[in-house]
C-alpha cells in the first residue's frame, strides 16, 4: 500500500483562475508601458515589479511570473541571436523570484515597521537585480562588455539607483492604495495644502524641463527646489504625505529629463537624481516618525476621553445610587410623620392637649432636620428649582450657617440652563470646597457662582474663598484640593485650581443640553 504512490504515479491539480490570467495581462502591459517613459537610470519595470509582490499575496505570485515572462518573451525574444538564449532565459526567469524571496523576507525579518521594511526591500531588490542583470550579461553574452573594473561598478551603480529610485516612486504608492480602508488617502489629496504642493512641484518640473541644456545649474537647482513640496506634505500628513510627494518628485523628475526612452542617459539629472534619492529615503523615514507620533498622541487622546466618560458614568452611577437613598430616607420620614401624625391625634381627642403640642414641636424639629440631612444625601431641590436653590434652602446651606463661618452665598446667573449632571457635579464640588476650607484654614469662607456663556460652550465658575485677602491658602490645603476635587471636574470638563486665598473651580458643556434633559440613570421627580 505505501508504494501505490510510486506505481500509481502523483496526481496534480493546477487551476487557473480567469482573475490571475487578467493580473498577468495587466502586469505585463503596465511593464512594457512603463518602459517606454524609462532610462537607464529611472527604469520604472523595477518599480511596478516591486509594487506588484507588495500588493498581491502570495497566493497570485504564480501569476505575476507569469506576467513577468510574458513580458520578458515579447522584449527579449529578438534578442536571442545577438546575445544568446541562455542570457534571454537566464536573465528573463531570475529577477522575479528574487524579487519575491526578498519580499518574503522583509515580511517575516521586519513585521511591525512597514516603511522600515519598505527601504530595505527597495534597497536589497535594486541591488541583487542589479548583480543578476550586469552579472549575467558578463557572463552570458558572446560578446561581453569590455568594461574596466571601474566602468563595471559604475554601470552597476547606474542600474541599482535607476531601480531604486524606480522603486521609490511605485511602491509608495501601492502600499498607500493598500491602506485605503484605514488611511484616509482620497481626503488628504483633495485638501488645498496637497493641491498647491503638487501643482508648485509640477510646475518647477515643467520649468526646469524647458531649460536649455547649456544652463544646467538652473535646471539643477530648480529640480531641487521641488523637494520642498514634497518636505511640506511629509510635515503636513506624516508617511502618507511622503507616500504621495517623493513618488511625485521622482516621477517628475524622470519624465522632464531629456530623452525619455529606455537605455538613455543623462548625466547631469543623474547627480540630482541620487540627491533625490537620499531626500525620498529621510523623507520616508521622518514621515514615518510624525505619523507614528502622531499615532500615539491620538491613542493618548482616545484613551483620555476614555477615562473621563468612564469617570463621568461613575459619577452619574454614584449619583443614582444617593438620589434612590434620598427618596427611600424621605418615603421614611412621611412614614415616620404619618405616625406622629396619628399619635398627635389621639392624645388631643383624649384630652392630652400639652403632651400633643410638645410631641408636635419636637416632631417638626426632627423632621426638619431629618430632611436636610436626606438632603445632603442627594438634593432634590435642584431637579425642580436648579442648583442656587439646592444650596440656598436645602440642608447643606443650614450646615453652613451653624458653622457660623461661611457667609451669604454670591449667586449670579440662571443654572437652570445647565444639564442637571453638571449641576450636580457643581454642587458637590462648592460643598468639598467650602468643606476642605473649613477644616483645614480659619476664618470666614465667601462663597460665589457665576454661570457663563460663550458660543455654544457653556457652564459655571465657582470659587470658595477665604474673606481675608491677605492669607493664602496652605500648601495641605492645596493638595488636599487636588486630590479630592480635581478628579470630578477633568471628568466633566472642567479645572480646579488654587489662587492664593481662593479656590476656583470651572465646569463647562458643550451643546444646547438643558436642565431639563436628565442624563441616563436619573429621573427628574415631580415637583
Amino acid at each position: 500500500m505505501r508504494l501505490n504512490w510510486w506505481n500509481e504515479g502523483l496526481q496534480l491539480k493546477l487551476r487557473i483562475h480567469p482573475a490571475g490570467l487578467a493580473l498577468a495581462v495587466l502586469y505585463a502591459i503596465a511593464c512594457w508601458a512603463t518602459r517606454q517613459l524609462s532610462l537607464d537610470q529611472f527604469y520604472l519595470p523595477a518599480g511596478v515589479r516591486v509594487a506588484a509582490v507588495l500588493l498581491c499575496p502570495p497566493r497570485l505570485w504564480p501569476y505575476l511570473l507569469l506576467g513577468e515572462y510574458a513580458y520578458f518573451a515579447q522584449m527579449r525574444y529578438p534578442m536571442i541571436e545577438k546575445y544568446g538564449v541562455t542570457w534571454a532565459v537566464l536573465a528573463s526567469v531570475s529577477l522575479m523570484p528574487a524579487v519575491m524571496f526578498i519580499t518574503h523576507w522583509g515580511r517575516r525579518m521586519i513585521a511591525n515597521s512597514v516603511n522600515a521594511r519598505l527601504l530595505a526591500i527597495a534597497l536589497l531588490s535594486s541591488i541583487v537585480v542589479t548583480l543578476l542583470n550586469v552579472s549575467f550579461s558578463q557572463l552570458l553574452w558572446p560578446m561581453p562588455p569590455a568594461d574596466s573594473a571601474l566602468a563595471f561598478l559604475s554601470r552597476a551603480v547606474r542600474f541599482s539607483v535607476g531601480d531604486f529610485i524606480a522603486i521609490l516612486t511605485v511602491a509608495p504608492l501601492a502600499l498607500l492604495w493598500a491602506k485605503r480602508n484605514t488611511e484616509p488617502l482620497w481626503r488628504t489629496i483633495s485638501t488645498g495644502p496637497t493641491a498647491v504642493a503638487l501643482s508648485t512641484m509640477t510646475l518647477l518640473g515643467v520649468t526646469a524641463s524647458l531649460i536649455p541644456t547649456e544652463a544646467s545649474t538652473l535646471r539643477t537647482s530648480l529640480q531641487l527646489l521641488m523637494g520642498l513640496p514634497a518636505i511640506a506634505l511629509t510635515c503636513l500628513h506624516g508617511w502618507r504625505g511622503a507616500a504621495i510627494g517623493v513618488p511625485a518628485l521622482n516621477l517628475i523628475i524622470g519624465l522632464t529629463t531629456p530623452k525619455p526612452y529606455a537605455a538613455a542617459f543623462d548625466a547631469s539629472t543623474f547627480t540630482t537624481q541620487q540627491i533625490m534619492a537620499i531626500t525620498g529615503v529621510a523623507l520616508l523615514l521622518l514621515g514615518s516618525r510624525i505619523s507614528h507620533y502622531h499615532r500615539r498622541y491620538q491613542l493618548r487622546e482616545v484613551g483620555e476621553k476614555n477615562a473621563i466618560n468612564l469617570a463621568r458614568s461613575s459619577h452619574l452611577a454614584s449619583e443614582s445610587d444617593l438620589r434612590e437613598r434620598a427618596i427611600h430616607l424621605r418615603k421614611l420620614g412621611d412614614g415616620i410623620d404619618l405616625s406622629l401624625s396619628e399619635v398627635i391625634n389621639w392624645l388631643n381627642s383624649h384630652g392630652h392637649s400639652a403632651i400633643a403640642s410638645s410631641l408636635t414641636h419636637t416632631a417638626n424639629v426632627h423632621s426638619r432636620l431629618f430632611r436636610e440631612q436626606a438632603s445632603l444625601v442627594y438634593p432634590t431641590a435642584l431637579e425642580q428649582l436648579g442648583l442656587y436653590v439646592a444650596l440656598q434652602a436645602g440642608g447643606v446651606r443650614s450646615a453652613w450657617i451653624d458653622t457660623h463661618r461661611v457667609t451669604e452665598p454670591r449667586l449670579a446667573g440662571d443654572p437652570c440652563r445647565l444639564s442637571l449632571d453638571l449641576q450636580l457635579t457643581a454642587y458637590r464640588s462648592l460643598i468639598d470646597a467650602v468643606s476642605l476650607l473649613l477644616k483645614s484654614e480659619s476664618g470666614q469662607v465667601i462663597v460665589r457662582a457665576r454661570c457663563i456663556s460663550v458660543g455654544q460652550q457653556r457652564g459655571i465658575v465657582m470659587t470658595a474663598s477665604l474673606l481675608d485677602r491677605h492669607r493664602a491658602l496652605s500648601g495641605t490645603t492645596a493638595n488636599l484640593v487636588r486630590e479630592r476635587l480635581a478628579g470630578r471636574a477633568l471628568a466633566f470638563g472642567g479645572s480646579v485650581h488654587c489662587r492664593h486665598n481662593r479656590i476656583v473651580m470651572v465646569l463647562v458643556e458643550s451643546g444646547t443640553t438643558t436642565r431639563r434633559e436628565s442624563p441616563k440613570g436619573i429621573h427628574l421627580a415631580p415637583a
